[in-house]
């Protein structure tokens, strides 16, 4: 029989508000802010602040979801995208090691079409990726090559290194420009041989989680993961489409503002960022900074971390500017 839950948010300081359903559900103290972990193994919790309220999580049930880290939005040699690139610095010294520390599922997700993909891509999609060919739509983010849309040639490249390669088909599977940004590439294949091998998973929409069944929404069902912290680019478009649809799926979202960037202008992001605080109370949340839950000193950064009464790690990052 299922328990009532108490909806009540006046409560005292010894008070906890349950918010949710016996089988998906948060607790809420005024003193330690939201709990996402829904009665999990205590000694694996971690809590850390977010923009306006702390949060604590397991682990065990949370995944950190990177999007569209790829070639062709990221490499120098094909696109100009500096705020993806420094996304891409903190999550290699900061996010991805720690996230495997602390054993977090990490989960790749890329575009990656078939031609029958192709085939059933809406217009609206297809006419914002060949912008470069429809002259009276002016590409936000200089290239420099001229692309026609998805599955069309990307040509030879030349590498920085002065090296040479296919680049393949526009955001096709299995070809250099749709494969992970080289060093990003590196980290993954690196995790091949642990314990918990990184997952990569293809996109055919804006959003990897916009279908009633796909292969990454099985696996994080099947791993009974419940949180998700989002980085990647654009932080406006893939990302926060991703991160809607994962919402509405049920799933805790956590988005890492450090870890992200987009290519539009600077509102775009802001607009995101605000959104995410806004609606902290229904599961969206922004971290300033990334340093003080991903990094392999805590001290280093002017954090404190220690493990309260009930083995639960706290950061108290109050320092961090």
């Amino acid at each position: 029989m299922e328990q009532p839950i108490n909806t009540n948010t006046e409560e005292s300081d010894n008070e906890t508000v349950v918010i949710g359903s016996p089988s998906n559900f948060w607790r809420f103290s005024s003193k330690t802010g939201f709990d996402l972990t829904r009665g999990g193994y205590e000694g694996n919790f971690i809590r850390f602040e977010t923009t306006k309220m702390p949060i604590t999580i397991d682990p065990a049930r949370s995944a950190l979801v990177i999007i569209d880290m790829q070639n062709f939005f990221l490499n120098p040699a094909i696109n100009s995208h500096p705020a993806g690139l420094a996304a891409s610095q903190q999550l290699l010294n900061y996010v991805l090691p720690t996230t495997r520390k602390i054993s977090m599922q990490v989960i790749w997700l890329n575009w990656g079409l078939t031609q029958e993909d192709i085939d059933q891509v809406p217009p609206s999609i297809k006419a914002a990726f060949q912008s470069d060919t429809l002259t009276h739509l002016p590409s936000a983010v200089p290239r420099k090559k001229i692309y026609k849309g998805f599955g069309t040639s990307v040509g030879e490249i030349k590498l920085p290194d002065g090296k040479h390669v296919e680049g393949g088909r526009l955001l096709v599977r299995d070809t250099w420009n749709a494969s992970l940004y080289d060093p990003l590439l590196e980290s993954y294949n690196n995790s091949q041989s642990s314990s918990k091998p990184d997952q990569l998973f293809h996109k055919t929409r804006l959003s990897g989680l916009w279908s009633h069944e796909s292969p990454i929404l099985s696996y994080l069902k099947s791993n009974n993961i419940a949180t998700l912290f989002f980085a990647g680019v654009n932080t406006d478009q893939c990302v926060s489409s991703t991160l809607q649809d994962a919402l509405s799926k049920n799933f805790d979202c956590v988005l890492l503002r450090d870890a992200c960037g987009t290519s539009s202008p600077s509102f775009a992001q802001q607009c995101i960022e605000y959104n995410c605080a806004l609606y902290q109370g229904v599961g969206l949340f922004v971290r300033a900074h990334i340093f003080d839950l991903f990094a392999y000193n805590w001290s280093e950064i002017g954090c404190i971390a220690q493990y309260n009464e009930m083995s639960t790690l706290i950061i108290d990052s109050h320092s961090i500017g």
